[in-house]
């Protein structure tokens, strides 16, 4: 029971400290939201999913890869984001039609040197409004889908509070994934999920941010009919450099991280839970850290 996209701004952008880089989110989707069979959307009905993500930091990477130490950041990041889903039964190409939506509500706290001193600052917001159309199909060994969404910066945003909920800009987001049942009892599975952004200008300052794609990978093991367990990670790259006259940095970020997730169903009252962590092994020109996900799907 995994949806197609999310959206949580992890954190926005932070004046580039040291002329390398910058603290900020390559894209508006954060990868790791979806992990084991993070290609397989429900069957028709309607649905409440709850996504928390817990994101800490006490990292800066340069584009290189290497640590600048002087930064001393300490990033945390706190997400709720409700969403609606609904899976028809109306059908194109064979595939079940699905619309669903959400609106993200963050805290985030930032600490990290600045030019002219220590920048400390923390705030509650709600974020972006995301919105999209989804096609699925399922197989008896596999599952697919596709979809297609728009951002809108209905989030407050900011160049200079880099706590804002919202990232100041419009977002047309692809995505692509199957889910493969690797065993005729459907115990083993592989699982990838793609997703490519395309930016619009930044509506507070001269600049665009560059593509990105986004995939979030998952390999499980069906322990029982209730329990999932597996590996679960994720790689993001911005594709495309910056562009424009007050841009915040020309380098092409990336980061890739890896860990546990545990999935659970409790048949009784129709509910799943998703529990993973994230360890970010790899990150250049971008914050390093790690990532808790827990997520809550309710069928009315």
């Amino acid at each position: 029971m995994k949806r197609v996209l999310l959206l949580i701004g992890t954190v926005p952008l932070v004046t580039d400290p040291f002329g390398t880089t910058s603290a900020q989110p390559s894209a508006h989707y954060p990868p790791g939201i979806e992990g084991l069979k993070a290609a397989s959307l429900p069957p028709p009905g309607v649905y409440l999913r709850d996504y928390n993500l817990i994101y800490f930091s006490d990292r800066l990477s340069d584009a290189s890869g290497d640590e600048i130490a002087a930064a001393d950041p300490e990033v945390f990041v706190y997400a709720n984001v409700p969403r609606l889903l609904w899976i028809t039964d109306w059908k194109i190409f064979g595939g079940h039609v699905g619309f669903d939506a959400l609106l993200p509500f963050q805290y985030k706290d930032i600490r990290i040197n600045a030019p002219g001193g220590r920048l400390d600052d923390s705030t509650f917001g709600v974020g972006d409004f995301f919105a999209e159309v989804t096609l699925s199909w399922h197989v008896p060994q596999a599952d697919f889908a596709v979809g297609y969404g728009p951002w809108a910066p209905t989030g407050d945003s900011s160049v200079s509070d880099p706590t804002a909920p919202g990232m100041g800009y419009w977002t047309h987001m692809f995505t692509a994934g199957m889910t493969w049942y690797m065993d005729a009892e459907r115990r083993w599975t592989l699982a990838a999920l793609g997703r490519y952004e395309l930016n619009h200008e930044h509506q507070d300052a001269d600049y665009r941010l560059g593509q990105v794609f986004t995939l979030d990978y998952g390999l499980s093991y069906a322990v029982t009919a209730a329990i999932d367990v597996g590996i679960a990670g994720y790689y993001q790259i911005r594709t495309t450099a910056n562009r424009g006259a007050q841009t915040p940095n020309l380098a092409k970020d990336k980061v890739a991280g890896i860990g546990p997730e545990i999935v659970l169903f409790c048949p009784k009252i129709g509910l799943f839970t998703s529990i993973r962590y994230h360890y970010e092994f790899l990150a250049e020109a971008r914050l390093q850290g790690h990532t808790g996900v827990v997520t809550l799907t309710y069928r009315f």
